[in-house]
């Protein structure tokens, strides 16, 4: 059985940042815009065309095997990280925290857009989903320097709300402020899933 597509579902960035710290920081820093090739953001550390496979595809690759890179662009939802914030019991999670790119708002439970979702801005940059971006311990550590012993529980109340990865479909510049549309795919669910 097939879910229709959703129409006129739309969103826009609330903030916009670029990851240009070393390997072992996660935080990202606010722009105000930036470029956006078919390899993500220009000069962000996440860019490129193709990546080292790691441990969320371990089984399917050996670890270290060069592969598309999907994962170009990490979007988060102001309304989740209000959730996980109140369940954190802190007053905010900011995006940078997470090493976020994009902070989108106005699409609910963002995290559960299925894969192939299209967000399509309004300067005519185009971003497809991949998949949710599964909670880590990276975070958790950026938030106890703020908010000691809270970030323990980021794991858990970050899941099913951490975000979305995504990959360029268009180029262009991106801003803060844009609005964006929402594409979701026709979707079957399949039935010798285990």
């Amino acid at each position: 059985m097939a879910i229709l597509k959703t129409t006129g579902l739309r969103g826009k960035v609330n903030e916009l940042l670029l990851h240009r710290s070393a390997e072992n920081e996660i935080t990202s820093e606010p722009v105000d815009s930036a470029a956006v090739s078919f390899a993500g953001f220009d000069g962000e550390s996440h860019s490129g065309l193709t990546r080292e496979s790691c441990v969320r595809v371990k089984g399917q690759y050996p670890p270290g095997t060069i592969i598309r890179n999907t994962r170009q662009i990490s979007i988060v939802s102001e309304e989740e990280l209000q959730i996980v914030a109140g369940l954190l019991e802190i007053p905010a999670v900011e995006p940078a925290w997470l090493g976020a790119n994009l902070c989108v708002t106005g699409v609910p439970d963002f995290t559960s857009l299925p894969p192939s979702t299209r967000l399509i801005f309004e300067g005519g940059v185009s971003l497809v989903v991949d998949m949710e971006n599964e909670p880590c311990v990276h975070p958790a550590k950026v938030i106890d320097r703020h908010y000691p012993q809270r970030g323990k529980y980021f794991v858990k109340h970050a899941t099913g709300r951490r975000g979305v990865t995504a990959w360029v479909e268009r180029e262009g510049r991106l801003s803060q402020g844009e609005e964006m549309a929402v594409h979701i795919p026709a979707i079957r669910a399949y039935r010798h899933a285990l």
